[in-house]
């Protein structure tokens, strides 16, 4: 692995790690509800996931347990997004616009990690 491959490896362990860590302080913000409270606990759960299983796809000892682990990745990041669109702000507009940014970043960790699936399974040339 080159030192440009690793230096993207971790930026996107970071990357991810940010991700868990502006989804838990989001939760932190929500009204007290009922759903909101199970919906939190979802949503908490599947954006570490992200992370962890990553972390996991870089420690792989193969290229099928690899892309295992980032379809994993993959789907806990598309799960975050429905737990995101899902919970209760009513009018809150900072809420709101804090809301839209994680879906946006989870969008886009989704299409990375789609963006990995694709260059890992494409026969080599």
């Amino acid at each position: 692995m080159t030192e440009n491959q690793k230096t993207k490896q971790f930026d996107l362990e970071d990357r991810t790690w940010l991700f868990a860590r502006d989804t838990r302080l989001f939760v932190q913000k929500l009204l007290k509800t009922i759903h909101n409270n199970e919906d939190g606990k979802q949503l908490i759960r599947s954006s570490g996931s992200v992370g962890t299983n990553y972390i996991e796809a870089n420690e792989s000892l193969s290229k099928k347990d690899f892309l295992m682990r980032i379809k994993i990745s993959r789907k806990e990041v598309k799960e975050s997004r429905y737990w995101l669109s899902l919970v209760g702000i009513r009018e809150d507009c900072k809420l709101k616009e804090e809301q839209k940014r994680l879906i946006q970043e989870a969008t886009e960790i989704t299409m990375i990690f789609g963006a990995i699936v694709r260059k890992t399974e494409s026969p080599s040339v």
